[in-house]
């Protein structure tokens, strides 16, 4: 046990954990400050005459009573967003090219995991299992939706990728928003074949959908789902388990050897093309595993169920600093706390004008913006090759 404590590098652990608390608490103290300010500023508005007319409370209070609620829907959607940016950020990061396929690549992951626990449900094991057991099946769908989706990111760029590695960085794009497509048509015509339906549920079992009460504020009582816990927790694991990999072991060395410099890695005895199939299986895993997790929190899923979160996955990335791994977290934090932020208070502030159904285009604003101002992302990473 010694032994094996001393040879892992447990500055690789700690930190990236570290990290993420700082992001968490910087993305919603930020957020929850600009809130405050703007709740200050709609007092005595129509904003806030309809709150009191209809509430029996003003602006102020009503922001400051939402915001632990708020912080906490926000922090969960930007773990997952941060997951799915991973994947984006390390394709970029070996061969400079967006791989926007990665957004149906989340969505096999979550119609395979989806589809293992409906099977499981139809033969009335999930309704025999206890908390424990939940918890298993549960695991086991995330490892059978990081295998489906890893196995479909590595047959993609064998297929589609690699053939065009030595082609203008746009001809693989352009594959890439094909190959978007193609995979989206394959997800509907399997469906169709062995189900009929485009749309799946995921069943209800275990404690998933009970709430923990954490902490009251006067009548309000703040809490959290057990699935939006163990969406986090998962998160942070795979982050955790990612960094490490990359940072801390030989193969994160040839990895990052790789991105670097292919031919000179190629000279050291590196496998190339090894290096580049295994950095698409990870991150497929990644975008899999994240999907089983979007569906958990969400319930419902479709052949387009990848669509919007690979936008925002990858505004997230961009956001932070695309082939950064540290600013994929970043970007998925910030951006998952935007969104929830938006989506609670955009209809109050507007008087109904604008409601939840607008939080979507905060990611296309925050992109566009970033773009303009912070070409390179929060983090400022350094790229040799803009795709």
């Amino acid at each position: 046990m010694r032994k094996l404590m001393g040879s892992l590098d447990l500055r690789q652990i700690f930190l990236p954990i570290g990290q993420m608390a700082v992001f968490v608490a910087g993305a919603g103290a930020l957020c929850s400050v600009i809130m405050i300010i703007l709740a200050l500023l709609c007092r005595g508005s129509g904003a806030d005459q309809i709150l009191q007319a209809t509430q029996g409370v003003g602006i102020f209070t009503y922001t400051v009573n939402n915001l632990p609620q708020v912080l906490i829907d926000g922090m969960t959607i930007g773990f997952v967003y941060a997951a799915i940016a991973l994947g984006y950020t390390m394709v970029y990061g070996v061969l400079q090219f967006i791989n926007f396929a990665h957004s149906e690549i989340f969505a096999i992951g979550a119609f395979c995991g989806v589809e293992a626990l409906i099977a499981l449900d139809g033969a009335g094991i999930l309704a025999k299992a206890g908390t424990i057991g939940s918890f298993g099946y549960l695991g086991l769908a995330l490892l059978i939706g990081m295998a489906a989706a890893g196995g479909m990111a590595v047959l993609v760029e064998r297929i589609a990728y690699r053939p065009l590695r030595n082609s203008p960085t746009l001809v693989a794009l352009i594959s890439a928003i094909g190959v978007s497509f193609a995979l989206q048509d394959v997800i509907r015509l399997t469906e169709s074949l062995t189900t009929g339906q485009f749309y799946r549920v995921i069943p209800t079992f275990g404690n998933f959908d009970n709430h923990i009460n954490l902490f009251r504020i006067g009548r309000r009582v703040i809490d959290i789902q057990v699935k939006s816990v163990v969406v986090i927790v998962a998160a942070v694991a795979m982050l955790v388990a990612l960094n490490y990999l990359v940072k801390a072991t030989k193969v994160g060395k040839a990895i990052r050897a790789v991105s670097q410099d292919k031919n000179t890695a190629a000279l050291m005895g590196i496998g190339v093309n090894g290096i580049i199939s295994l950095t698409f299986l990870v991150g497929g895993s990644l975008g899999g595993a994240a999907g089983v997790m979007y569906a958990l929190k969400f319930t419902r899923i479709d052949p387009f169920v990848g669509f919007m979160p690979g936008i925002k996955a990858f505004a997230a990335a961009v956001l932070g600093g695309i082939g950064n791994l540290t600013g994929a977290l970043l970007g998925g934090m910030v951006l998952g706390m935007i969104e929830s932020f938006a989506g609670a208070y955009l209809g109050t502030y507007t008087s109904g004008n604008f409601g939840a159904e607008y939080k979507d285009m905060v990611a296309f604003l925050i992109l566009i913006l970033v773009i303009i101002f912070r070409p390179n992302g929060l983090l400022g990473e350094q790229v040799s090759q803009k795709a």
